[in-house]
C-alpha cells in the first residue's frame, strides 16, 4: 500500500539526525513534575471526567528531536537543534518547533539522545557537544527547552568528525566512531574511556549496542566487527558479500531468545537487508526490500517492523518477519 506523507512539516533546516525525546524522565530532569500536577489540578473542573491524566499525557507530550544545517558556508541555512512536538492523535508534527537552538557555524552532523534523560550529544566538524534539557520559564504550552551544556566532553574535542554516535539502552556507555576509522568507548557520565580502537575500520558507517548491552557492533563500508563491551576486544567479523556494501547496522530490540544483527546494505539490485544470528554469528538471510540505495534503517521498539528510507524519498515499512513491505510512504 502506497501512501503520501500529507503531515509533512519542513523548519528551514536539512536534518541530518533525529531521535525521541524521553520526556518523562527529561521531565524528572527538570524538576517539572510538581508543576505538570498543579496545572493538571487547576484544570481539572474543564476536564472530560472519563479521561485519564495518563491518556492526556501520552497524547500531548510527546517530542522528537531533530540536528542539521547548512554548514559553514554562506548558504543562509542555520545550522540548529530543533524540537518539534509530535500528536500522535492526529499523526502530526508541529507547525512550529517548540523550539529551535543556533549553533552558530557548527553544523550538527551525527547526534544521540541520552535515554535517560541526560541531553544530546551532537557531532560537529571537530568536536562533539552535550546539550542539556531546560524548562523554560515562558512557556506555558510547552514545558520544554534545549540550551548548551557547561559539562565539556574533553575526551571528544579535537579529535574530526564523528560519524557515528549511541548510547546502550541503560545510558551508561556512550560510543563514537570517527570518520577517521577511530572507535571509542566511553562509560557515562564520567566519560572513563572502555575502549580506544584507532583504526577499527576505515571509516565508522554506523554503531549500535545490543539490547543487554554485552555488544558493540561497528560497521564500516566492507567488514562489520562484533565487540565484546565487558573485554573490549572483537569477537566476530562479519563480511560484505561481493556485490555488498554495508551501510546501517542494528540489533533487533527484542530481548528473546532468538535476537538478529540486521545490516542494511547496498547492492547492484537496490537495498537489501541482511540478518545474522548473535550466537553464531552466522548469515541468515539476505533479503532484497528496494530498488533504490538505502540511506536510512532502524527497527521498532517492539522489533515487529523495519522502517527503509532510500535516497529517492521513499520510505518503506517492513514486517520483519516474513520481510514483506507493509506499506510505502513518498515524500
Amino acid at each position: 500500500m502506497t501512501d503520501t506523507l500529507s503531515d509533512l512539516q519542513k523548519y528551514g533546516v536539512p536534518f541530518y539526525g533525529s531521535g525521541w525525546v524521553p520526556y518523562n524522565h527529561v521531565r524528572s530532569k527538570v524538576n517539572s513534575q510538581e508543576k505538570h500536577e498543579d496545572d493538571e489540578e487547576d484544570n481539572k473542573e474543564d476536564e472530560d471526567p472519563t479521561q485519564s491524566e495518563e491518556e492526556e499525557i501520552s497524547t500531548s507530550l510527546n517530542y522528537v528531536v531533530l540536528a542539521g544545517g547548512g554548514g559553514e558556508g554562506r548558504s543562509g541555512i542555520p545550522n540548529a537543534i530543533v524540537v518539534s512536538h509530535v500528536d500522535f492523535a492526529s499523526n502530526s508534527l508541529s507547525d512550529q518547533p517548540v523550539v529551535k537552538l543556533g549553533t552558530g557555524s557548527d553544523l550538527p552532523y551525527r547526534m544521540t539522545v541520552h535515554p535517560r534523560g541526560d541531553g544530546v550529544i551532537c557531532a560537529m566538524q571537530q568536536s562533539c557537544r552535550l546539550f542539556e534539557w531546560e524548562e523554560p520559564e515562558d512557556n506555558e504550552v510547552h514545558k520544554l527547552g534545549v540550551k548548551g551544556s557547561e559539562k565539556v566532553l574533553t575526551q571528544l574535542e579535537d579529535v574530526g568528525q564523528q560519524l557515528a554516535l549511541t548510547f546502550n539502552s541503560e545510558g551508561s556507555v556512550l560510543a563514537a566512531g570517527g570518520e577517521d576509522g577511530s572507535l571509542r568507548v566511553f562509560k557515562w557520565p564520567s566519560m572513563e574511556i572502555i575502549l580506544n580502537e584507532a583504526q577499527a575500520h576505515s571509516s565508522v558507517k554506523s554503531l549500535d549496542f545490543s539490547c543487554d548491552g554485552k555488544f558493540l557492533v561497528s560497521l564500516g563500508s566492507s567488514l562489520c566487527r562484533i565487540w565484546d563491551v565487558t573485554s573490549s576486544k572483537v569477537i566476530a567479523s562479519l563480511a560484505k558479500g561481493n556485490d555488498e556494501v554495508f551501510a546501517i547496522c542494528r540489533f533487533s530490540q527484542i530481548v528473546d531468545k532468538n535476537p538478529v544483527l540486521y545490516i542494511a546494505a547496498v547492492t547492484d539490485h537496490g537495498g537489501s537487508i541482511l540478518t545474522w544470528n548473535t550466537t553464531t554469528w552466522k548469515r541468515m538471510h539476505a533479503n532484497r526490500v528496494v530498488r533504490e540505495p538505502i540511506s536510512a534503517f532502524n527497527v521498532s521498539a517492539d522489533g515487529k517492523f523495519l522502517a527503509v528510507g532510500t535516497i529517492g524519498g521513499h520510505l518503506f515499512i517492513i514486517n520483519s518477519s516474513n520481510m514483506g513491505v507493509q506499506m510505502m510512504y513518498s515524500l
